[in-house]
């Protein structure tokens, strides 16, 4: 590991981060006067949740009734502990807690479309929808589900839904029918939301079609409610129950009435890849989403009234859920719809630049991607609100920390995080007073007890392993639905070791106790019985100009497993023997020759999911001849065809 940091904070910044005012605050609670550093506000965090949860509750102000004690019944059992059991809550209340003419949302996409909504206007247009839905007898425990692009229309539908006690679910409009089914089918929503069309790369894409074989196959939605995004004339012959937004919703003033419902009460329904069969559908609780996205809006993302909050995703992907939470911060949401690379790759950094966007999300994938097409912000744009920035999805290699620092803002905290939708949330991610290491995460998240276990199970440090959490957290499910039993639900995180969540990243606790994370466990390769992560290959490869995105797979061989690397490369270019030696030298000399692979073959295309994620599993089996069992997962299924039947992988 690097030593050195590449970025540390300024005094004024720490002395100004919202987790040094919560320094002060547990300090004044507890009588603890050691708690003024990041390291002993963790211990203490870990050690007495049910103060440290407490006081997270108090300091972020949510609205609630009831006894907050206990803070954590049933302690022992993973899953099924309890927390907050004595308490009921409403989350579209606590994120519409501000209800005054500051700018909740800035829409932008693609086609140029501009619009603003105060924190007034959206709590009105909340209050118009809830109504609507309460009287399509939508209420608690009801489902209602979105097939929408990201526009602030999304964000009103999940508040009005979430009022009434009732449970959201999204996905996104690039999504076939048999991926959508395969979602909304197994939870049966009661009304679906759709937009007529949605625009990516310069180019318009209908959804009612694909919503018309949705319905065919879900007779149990009772109202199909349109949103007419694209501002043409809305062709609604044939769709059964179908309604436009404007029609559905009206114009007159409706009180908004929050109905407050359980801790656990499940408020969203998200899903698994699935990649590898029926997607699990991971159901989380109305407060274990809304304390667990405050404790990391607030305390590690400093997220405050004033900023501007920017993260670029779909409605499919748990950034989003994330992302709008920050509402209940009172902060400015930027929406935006289209592809960050039309025209010129320079969408978002121009968004940035004419919004005053803060905090500024995005993927480690386009952050690669933008490196490799030569963009360099820094010459290019002010930049100058700039503070944030966050990057998930996959490992951030150490060289796109120096990209970062180099080529868009040196004076800018660089937060790369990990989590995933089985959480909701993070187990590593930023921290506004801690330095920032080359290729590390910067700090186990607040409250979760975060470790790495080798393969004994057993807790290491400075060795890679598994990621693990050994203590129950907010934001773990409630559920899997259809799971009744619970088997799913244990079977994914807690057969490894009982009691032990394991997260299936193969991870390394770093002595600054940072994370570097290696990649998916279940991806893991194994050369002569050597783990190796994939994203120590990735992290070598991106390195050579030619090459834009690779996926490693380990092949079984002969009594072995070896290592092949397929390389995407720029347009025009071939793989030739002196690129392989290049690459192959660039992984030797990096990492170790275990490394190395047997075979570097060029395809045309990788595979990837929805949400941007490339499936190192569906190559894996597809090089096996085994079948992908849910290519509808995948955003360019095609792309498996370049991986049958090479005669390369035979030799």
């Amino acid at each position: 590991m690097n030593q050195a940091p590449i970025w540390e904070p300024s005094a004024d910044r720490i002395d100004g981060a919202n987790i040094s005012r919560f320094m002060r605050f547990v300090r004044e609670s507890t009588g603890n006067e050691d708690i003024r550093r990041y390291a002993p506000l963790y211990e203490f965090s870990v050690r007495d949740p049910d103060r440290f949860w407490s006081l997270v509750w108090e300091f972020c102000g949510i609205r609630a009734h009831g006894d907050l004690q206990p803070v954590l019944a049933d302690r022992d059992r993973m899953p099924g502990a309890r927390w907050f059991p004595n308490v009921t809550l409403n989350f579209a209340q606590n994120l519409l807690r501000f209800k005054d003419e500051r700018i909740a949302i800035v829409f932008r996409n693609e086609w140029g479309d501009q619009r603003e909504l105060s924190y007034a206007q959206l709590h009105a247009e909340v209050g118009r929808l809830a109504h609507a839905l309460r009287q399509q007898g939508v209420g608690v425990g009801d489902r209602v589900a979105g097939f929408m692009p990201n526009i602030p229309e999304t964000i009103i539908a999940m508040l009005a839904t979430t009022s009434l006690g009732a449970t959201w679910s999204s996905c996104s409009p690039d999504f076939g029918i048999r991926g959508v089914v395969d979602r909304f089918g197994q939870i049966a929503p009661k009304v679906l939301f759709t937009a007529d069309q949605y625009g990516y790369g310069g180019k318009r894409f209908d959804c009612l079609e694909k919503i018309r074989g949705v319905l065919d196959e879900l007779p149990g939605i009772e109202r199909l409610v349109v949103v007419p995004y694209s501002g043409q004339p809305l062709k609604l012959d044939g769709l059964r129950g179908a309604v436009a937004l404007p029609d559905f919703a009206g114009t007159q003033e409706r009180a908004l009435e929050f109905v407050p419902v359980p801790f656990d009460h499940p408020l969203y329904v998200m899903y698994s890849s699935g990649t590898t069969g029926v997607p699990k559908c991971i159901v989380h609780g109305v407060g274990g989403t809304l304390i667990q996205h405050l404790k990391e809006l607030v305390l590690h993302t400093d997220l405050k009234r004033d900023d501007k909050l920017f993260y670029y995703t779909t409605c499919g992907w748990m950034m989003w859920n994330w992302f709008v939470s920050g509402l209940a911060v009172g902060a400015t949401l930027v929406v935006y719809d289209g592809s960050p690379s039309h025209p010129d790759g320079n969408a978002l950094w121009n968004l940035a630049d004419e919004v005053g966007i803060s905090v500024f999300g995005t993927s480690a994938k386009w952050l690669s991607a933008i490196e490799k097409a030569g963009i360099k912000p820094r010459e290019t744009h002010k930049l100058l609100s700039l503070k944030t920035i966050l990057s998930t999805g996959s490992p951030l290699a150490p060289e796109s920390y120096e990209y970062v620092y180099r080529d868009i803002k040196d004076r800018v905290l660089l937060a790369s995080i990990s989590g995933g939708t089985d959480i909701i949330s993070c187990f590593a991610l930023g921290c506004p007073v801690l330095p920032v290491y080359r290729g590390e995460l910067q700090c186990r998240g607040l409250g979760m007890k975060v470790e790495i276990l080798d393969d004994d199970g057993n807790p290491v440090r400075n060795q890679a392993g598994e990621l693990s959490c050994g203590a129950p957290f907010p934001s773990m499910p409630v559920m899997f639905w259809n799971d009744p039993d619970g088997s799913k639900y244990h079977n994914a995180y807690f057969a490894k070791v009982p009691n032990v969540w394991c997260h299936g990243d193969r991870a390394l606790l770093t002595e600054h106790d940072g994370i570097v994370i290696y990649g998916r466990s279940d991806a893991t390769l194994n050369p002569g019985g050597v783990r190796i992560g994939t994203a120590e290959i990735y992290r070598q490869v991106e390195q050579i100009p030619e090459v834009l995105e690779s996926v490693a797979v380990g092949q079984h061989w002969g009594e072995d497993e070896r290592v092949i690397l397929f390389v995407r490369l720029r347009e025009g270019l071939a793989l030739d023997n002196a690129l392989r030696e290049r690459i192959r030298h660039q992984i030797r000399v990096n990492t170790t020759p275990r490394h190395v692979p047997a075979k570097i073959l060029q395809v045309a295309d990788i595979p990837r999911t929805i949400s941007g994620k490339i499936t190192e599993i569906a190559v894996r089996d597809t090089i096996h001849g085994k079948p992908v069992k849910n290519t509808d997962a995948l955003a360019n299924p095609q792309a498996l065809a370049c991986f049958r039947d090479l005669a390369e992988l035979q030799t």
